[in-house]
């Protein structure tokens, strides 16, 4: 019976056949231990040299690290601790590697990332994609209970959502394109068909950063919804995190602590989110010595020096309209600002999601568009929206890559997707 090391605990005193790959091999006397791993999990297994056939002893002679094995044997466990092994009774080598270029002295990123094909199989890497893995499917699953309805944007787009200066140009038979930056504006097309409605895919910034909290190419979740305003929108933000992060602390126990991750703060993650306005933000990054101006956007050190202030991520909402874009509705409380906020994560790793109330009067959206020097032809499709049944509604977006980068407590965001695209690395 073929199993997983996954479910390996409802096979206990049952023999099983596993497949995989060796981690690495030790022995003692005529016991050898393999550690082993199939994508699911890790497991030691133990060959008693009285046990096995003449043909597996001599395999286990050939056995490299990464080599691919088939192992056949009764499940058992552990005497003293709370996992299971395989004592083996049967061995075949698939194919035995060559000598293993990564090992466990210390490696330089470049090394590293020269070998990224190679570094996912680490225990590490593996933590993390399977965490990814859960803040994706958890995203689903919140969505889809709150009716939201999964839309596909294109990637290739005749204009952009904020400009063209961080775009890809490419030839569209002879006509400029670029590759998306996100698809906002595509889903508010949809909610009038839909009421809610979200994307999820690659999207493209040509940003010429070398943050710890930049990628070229990363995955972004859009969403939008009708007849939403800008506290409920935070709501459902604060709702989405706290969901996604319940369910990594239920599902990703191991990774964890393969990530050696301090699970307080996560753990802290419950709704109400802290609060400020931009101007009261201004305000304290400027009593701990920050120079930032009164009307200035807030940047990567900025955010990180507020939310090493908190516990639990903190909203900062209503920034003045000059540095945002020109879709976000005017606070009618104070019309130099928009119903807007980004959600700043804590321990020093800043923003995760963006989100605003969308502009939806026609006449005022043309005269925010005229301001910020938009060619009014381009977007014509999306002002139609404001004149064919427009009603309230707002949207926010996040970076997935920056979430699993809190949530796994990584350094820098470079490992938190396969094969990261950075300023100076498309390969391998």
């Amino acid at each position: 019976m073929k199993i997983f090391i996954g479910g390996i605990n409802e096979y206990e005193g049952k023999e099983v056949v596993l497949c995989g790959w060796a981690v690495n091999v030790r022995s003692s006397g005529k016991i050898h231990f393999i550690q082993f791993r199939d994508g699911t999990g890790f497991l030691q297994t133990v060959v008693d040299e009285a046990a096995v056939s003449k043909e597996s002893l001599e395999e286990i002679k050939k056995i490299t690290i990464e080599s691919a094995i088939e192992l056949q044997g009764v499940v058992s466990k552990h005497p003293k601790h709370d996992e299971y092994e395989l004592q083996v009774k049967k061995l075949v080598l698939l194919s035995r590697a060559e000598e293993y270029p990564i090992g466990k002295k210390e490696h330089g990123p470049d090394f590293l990332l020269d070998n990224r094909h190679l570094w996912l199989r680490s225990s590490r890497q593996w933590a993390i994609q399977r965490i990814r893995n859960t803040i994706i499917n958890a995203t689903y699953e919140f969505l889809n209970k709150e009716r939201f309805i999964k839309i596909d944007s294109p990637i290739l787009t005749p204009t952009s959502c904020e400009g063209t200066t961080t775009l890809f140009e490419v030839d569209y038979f002879g006509e400029k394109a670029y590759l998306t930056q996100s698809g906002q504006l595509y889903l508010e097309a949809a909610i009038f068909s839909l009421g809610r409605v979200f994307d999820f895919g690659p999207v493209f910034r040509a940003e010429k950063s070398k943050t710890r909290r930049h990628l070229i190419e990363f995955w972004m979740m859009d969403a939008e919804a009708a007849f939403v305003e800008h506290e409920e929108n935070l709501k459902i933000q604060e709702n989405l995190i706290s969901f996604i992060v319940k369910e990594v602390l239920n599902k990703n126990k191991r990774e964890l602590e393969i990530l050696e991750r301090d699970l307080k703060i996560l753990e802290n993650t419950k709704p109400p989110f802290y609060r400020l306005t931009h101007a009261e933000a201004i305000k304290k990054l400027r009593a701990k010595g920050s120079n930032i101006g009164e009307t200035d956007d807030l940047g990567g050190n900025d955010e990180t020096m507020l939310t090493k202030m908190y516990d639990k991520p903190v909203f900062i909402e209503k920034y003045p309209a000059q540095v945002k874009a020109f879709y976000m509705k005017r606070d009618p409380k104070d019309s130099t600002r928009v119903l807007n906020a980004d959600l700043l994560a804590p321990e020093g790793y800043g923003e995760i999601i963006g989100g605003s109330q969308r502009e939806d009067n026609y006449e005022e959206l043309l005269k925010r568009m005229k301001e910020h020097k938009m060619p009014i032809e381009p977007f014509q499709w999306y002002l139609d929206l404001r004149k064919y049944g427009s009603v309230p509604h707002s949207g926010f977006g996040y970076g997935l890559e920056r979430i699993v980068a809190w949530i796994c407590g990584l350094e820098h965001v470079r490992e938190s997707i396969p094969f990261p695209r950075l300023l100076n690395r498309m390969r391998p």
